[in-house]
């Protein structure tokens, strides 16, 4: 997932996050992206909701994975949540979601956005990469499983 690594900081993985709706957990994660890409947090949570109106991204197997392509964004975006209580997502096992990764593409990029979706659905299938990302204690843990997990 070395695509993935590369749009990861440690100050991107959020592991204390405590949001009760996915539309909490949507302005917090906008409000985040926001402040690192200097974009207004509002446009970043349309974007995101927007997609979702379209059908649940939630994956199954408590992983979601919110995305968008962004008007004005320059370069792609990521963020990593880690949900104390999973939250109900719409997605398709019916289960709630507690591991959350929110990418951001700029809105030209649509086969980058599809590369990158379908890395990251690759290593999230993936049940011992699941469990370690649950079971991490702090962001740099979290950075190397996604640095070191090539799906």
């Amino acid at each position: 997932m070395n695509a993935i690594a590369k749009l990861l900081t440690q100050d991107a993985i959020v592991l204390t996050a405590k949001p009760v709706t996915k539309e909490a957990l949507f302005a917090e994660a906008a409000l985040a992206l926001g402040q690192r890409l200097g974009i207004n947090s509002p446009l970043i949570e349309t974007c995101l909701q927007m997609r979702e109106q379209l059908g649940s991204t939630g994956l199954g197997q408590g992983v979601g994975i919110p995305h968008g392509r962004l008007k004005g964004l320059k370069q792609v975006a990521g963020m990593f949540y880690r949900l104390g209580t999973p939250i109900p997502f719409d997605a398709p096992d019916n289960r709630p979601v507690d591991l959350v990764f929110f990418l951001l593409v700029p809105e030209q990029s649509t086969e980058e956005h599809l590369q990158l979706l379908s890395e990251l659905a690759q290593g999230f299938s993936d049940p011992d990469f699941r469990e370690k990302l649950r079971s991490s204690t702090d962001a740099a843990e979290v950075l190397n499983l996604f640095t070191s997990n090539h799906g």
